[in-house]
């Protein structure tokens, strides 16, 4: 394993949509495993590999809090199958915008297909914090960021400010 850069904005990386892969191999478990520890370094409960510049349709996730067991789940060509109309609000941020949070509503349950780590189909259904954070990995895959649910102003100000910051070597 080893630590990778996450990649934050105004990168347009973070805006490209992720390729299936062709299946779970060496290579994929290699990438989720740098994920991973990048992940829990950062520290963060979700990653997507665009974020460590790897255009490639890939998430790990692991909601344990501190002091419980870890519980990675890793995920290959997730897909949301299905969604509830019930709504749940949770604070989002990512590591991909450092320091900053922001109320957003997604759906309350969702179910999801994927390859597991050994490349076996699996189905998931998420709800809660998890059902969160599944989603914005995956909205992650398709170019979307957790900023494109708030108000334009705020969006705009959070964009300025990392690309200023950029200018002026900060990030």
């Amino acid at each position: 394993m080893s630590l990778r850069d996450i990649i934050t904005l105004p990168d347009p990386l973070l805006r490209q949509t992720s390729k299936p892969v062709p299946g779970v191999d060496k290579g994929v478990r290699k990438t989720f495993d740098d994920m991973l520890e990048t992940m829990y370094k950062a520290p963060g409960i979700g990653l997507a590999a665009i974020q460590i510049g790897v255009p490639q349709r890939l998430v790990v996730i692991d909601i344990s809090k501190d002091g419980e067991e870890r519980q990675p789940l890793f995920m290959a060509n997730p897909e949301i199958m299905s969604a509830s109309e019930a709504l749940s609000d949770y604070e989002e941020g990512c590591l991909s915008i450092p320091e900053f949070y922001e109320m957003v509503t997604r759906p309350s349950e969702v179910t999801v297909r994927y390859l597991d780590r050994k490349g076996e189909p699996q189905e998931l259904v998420a709800n809660g914090v998890l059902a969160t954070c599944v989603q914005h990995e995956i909205d992650h895959l398709n170019g979307v960021l957790f900023i494109d649910y708030i108000s334009k102003l705020k969006r705009d100000r959070v964009v300025k400010k990392f690309v200023k910051a950029q200018k002026l070597g900060k990030l």
